[in-house]
């Protein structure tokens, strides 16, 4: 059963007063915050992902960041993450549109951040 993915911007509410990022480069910039956020993107040119296989493609990211940067992913729309009803019971992790969209923008940091 495949899990809906929350938007990127939390509600007003939960804020706290602050306004949401309204720049598009805001937005693609909270979406890939936190290191290991492109790299973790980056394990999905293999295919769909489950955790295990995330975890031995960047074996010196925590499973607590891993954790973190998954669910990050999810709620940003960027990843999908499905549950298989076997058991045990499986999880998968997969780019979305909006993932797949993504990985020129981070092969265009990549060569722009290699130019020195």
């Amino acid at each position: 059963m495949a899990h809906q993915t929350v938007g990127l911007l939390p509600s007003c509410e939960e804020l706290d007063g602050e306004l949401p990022p309204a720049c598009p480069v805001d937005i693609a910039l909270e979406t890939l915050r936190g290191r290991w956020t492109a790299l973790i993107i980056g394990e999905f040119r293999h295919g769909d992902r489950s955790f295990s296989e995330l975890r031995d493609g960047l074996p010196r990211l925590s499973d607590k960041v891993l954790t973190d940067r998954l669910q990050h992913l999810v709620a940003a729309g960027v990843l999908e993450r499905t549950r298989t009803s076997a058991y045990p019971p499986r999880v998968s992790y997969s780019l979305t549109t909006r993932g797949r969209d993504l990985v020129p923008v981070l092969r265009a940091l990549w060569e722009w951040g290699s130019q020195q």
